[in-house]
């Protein structure tokens, strides 16, 4: 179907570098969403960060790109690759006719708004649009990336038709870091597809808490092991660590450390639908997050879930009983696990709760609304 009986199906390309995470999922999710509405839809990506999982979803994807798939090496860091990425993704763009060019994190955006700068220069009109995600927003003040990426952004944001955020949080920290200017923007928040509302209920022998994540310092898995080491020695509980990570190794000589090796596992990477009913309760200790899909997915499932007041979990648990903890702060966390195992019942009933609001507020069929709504000259 079309997105409108009265409007013609658009030309989309997105650009992103690292095929992992919410920015893969966000990606995957929207350019999947405008297809099936008729739209010609297609994606640029990373050709040199690909594990199994990642290339069996970009294979599942590209029969509904008409537009195609392309992938192109693209570097983490800044370098002269850069301008063979850039020429690259102006070629793909000019061949394919495009009514918009859609950026995804800092390299994706600056790919797609260079080329739509360069096409300009050749009289090829084209708009580009910019989704910054995750870490660009965490760079700080006075630093020297950030001091950067604001220079940057101050440049490209010329080059800009439209900034989409995918949270208040976001919008907030990227005008923080860049200043306010004329670009026309909008929070448009992350959405999940019907398949996300199943309920995953708990096996028999489930933990009673569960991460789900990357295990790197900013998640705050060393939190989450200090406050079990407290509640242990009173209750002998059981969690399991879902995910892989530079600080893996190290969270787990912690575990150790902390005499809990009969109480933690730690079973890999693995899907967030699959890893759900390996816990009762999804712990997010992180110390800092944009708009993470992992909560949005607890909530979806009807999982149990603590989290801390960080980037935009306060927009998503908004209007419900569930509790937010300060970030780093081994008592809160504590307190709250304490709180779950007294009261499963309410924990549950929070969940459900949680549960309603997500499948009322956060869908991809919403999200993909409000994108292609911006993306028309005359809303913006």
């Amino acid at each position: 179907m079309t997105d409108s009986a009265s409007q013609p199906p658009l030309r989309i390309l997105h650009v992103m570098r690292a095929p992992v995470g919410g920015l893969f999922r966000h990606v995957l999710d929207l350019a999947g969403e405008q297809a099936q509405r008729g739209h010609f839809v297609g994606i640029v990506a990373d050709s040199t960060a690909a594990d199994e999982l990642t290339k069996k979803r970009l294979a599942a994807i590209e029969p509904h790109l008409r537009l195609g798939l392309s992938l192109i090496p693209m570097s983490r860091q800044p370098g002269l690759g850069d301008i063979k990425a850039v020429n690259s993704v102006t070629r793909i763009a000019r061949a394919l006719d495009l009514d918009v060019l859609h950026g995804h994190g800092a390299k994706g955006g600056a790919y797609a708004r260079l080329a739509k700068t360069v096409l300009a220069a050749r009289g090829l009109r084209v708009a580009a649009f910019y989704t910054p995600h995750g870490g660009s927003l965490h760079y700080k003040r006075g630093t020297l990336a950030g001091a950067v990426f604001r220079v940057l952004e101050r440049v490209m944001g010329l080059m800009t038709n439209g900034l989409i955020f995918e949270s208040d949080y976001a919008r907030t920290a990227y005008a923080a870091l860049v200043g306010q200017s004329g670009t026309p923007k909008r929070v448009i928040p992350n959405g999940l597809a019907p398949k996300d509302f199943e309920e995953r209920p708990p096996q028999p022998d489930a933990a009673n808490f569960l991460f789900i994540g990357e295990l790197r310092a900013l998640k705050g898995v060393d939190v989450l092991l200090d406050a079990l080491a407290a509640v242990v020695p009173k209750m002998p509980v059981r969690c399991v660590i879902v995910g892989s990570g530079p600080d893996g190794n190290a969270f787990k000589a912690q575990a150790q450390a902390l005499g809990l090796g009969a109480h933690v596992t730690f079973p890999g990477a693995m899907p967030a639908h699959d890893a759900f009913p390996l816990g009762r309760c999804l712990v997010v200790p992180s110390r800092a997050e944009s708009f993470p899909y992992v909560v949005l997915e607890a909530g979806a499932a009807g999982k149990p879930l603590i989290a801390t007041r960080v980037g935009g979990i306060p927009e998503i648990v908004a209007g419900t009983e569930t509790g937010l903890i300060e970030a780093g702060s081994v008592p809160e966390l504590v307190q709250a696990l304490e709180a779950v195992l007294a009261d499963p019942e309410g924990a549950d009933a929070r969940a459900a709760e949680l549960r309603a609001v997500v499948q009322r507020k956060f869908t991809v069929a919403a999200m993909t609304d409000q994108v292609l709504d911006f993306y028309r000259p005359g809303t913006r």
